[in-house]
């Protein structure tokens, strides 16, 4: 099955979780279902995101990593994505419990990674010329009565 083929086909396995939808990426489509990432298609095979609690689910039942050639350092890199069972594919209700499992994934992922706009405030630089005094402390009534 084409990408494009199978990535429609997901959307359907997918729509009773959710708004699911699929994006071009990396020579190949990620899979969405109400915003949270869930799965990726790579080579015409379908892989479903996966945690610790989750990947154990997904070996059992035969499952594969998504795995690639990455650097000298690291020559094979293996993601935390893995294929759900051949008959998963054959229906929404076949796929459903382990479309949840990537769902559940996602969701720890998402909770586990710092905010974006937390991030970009704490990335903020401030060049030497610029500093501003740091304002002193507010004084309490104890450290008024302490001076006297």
């Amino acid at each position: 099955m084409a990408h494009e083929a199978l990535a429609e086909h997901c959307i359907e396995l997918f729509s009773p979780l959710g708004r699911a939808r699929a994006r071009r990426m990396f020579g190949g489509q990620g899979l969405y279902v109400d915003d949270l990432f869930i799965a990726l298609i790579v080579d015409g095979r379908l892989y479903l995101k996966t945690n610790d609690a989750t990947q154990q689910h997904f070996a059992d039942a035969g499952g594969q990593p998504f795995v690639y050639a990455g650097s000298e350092r690291k020559p094979i890199v293996v993601m935390s994505y893995w294929t759900p069972p051949a008959e998963a594919l054959e229906s929404p209700a076949l796929m459903t419990p382990w479309a949840r499992l990537a769902l559940e994934a996602a969701l720890s992922a998402r909770k586990a990674a710092p905010s974006r706009s937390s991030s970009r405030v704490s990335a903020k630089k401030v060049s030497p010329s610029r500093k501003t005094a740091t304002p002193a402390a507010p004084k309490t009534a104890a450290s008024r009565s302490r001076k006297s």
